[in-house]
């Protein structure tokens, strides 16, 4: 899978892993220089406290348009650290 935004892969992994129909890729996977750490954060019920990344990319900006969970429940840990998108973000083979 791929995460496209503003005309750049931003993200690329063979290794999502899909929970309520998003793909959460590993943080290895992400192209780092595109991502400024937000100071939002929101809470899932089931799976904990999200942290969120501004997108920064070919001059533009994305403000929180991806998420992760840096800490989780039992129930989600098979996607700590994990990274997945939304706000105008393509996700694709």
């Amino acid at each position: 899978m791929k995460a496209y935004w503003n005309n750049e892969v931003i993200a690329e992994s063979y290794e999502t892993v899909v929970v309520e129909n998003n793909h959460y890729f590993p943080p290895g996977s992400i192209r780092k220089e595109y991502f400024a750490e937000s100071d939002t954060h929101t809470v899932c019920p089931w799976k904990g406290t999200a942290s969120y990344y501004t997108l920064k990319v070919n001059g533009a900006e994305n403000k929180d348009a991806a998420w992760y969970y840096p800490e989780t429940s039992e129930l989600a840990k098979n996607i700590k650290g994990y990274v997945a998108f939304w706000k105008g973000v393509e996700v694709k083979e």
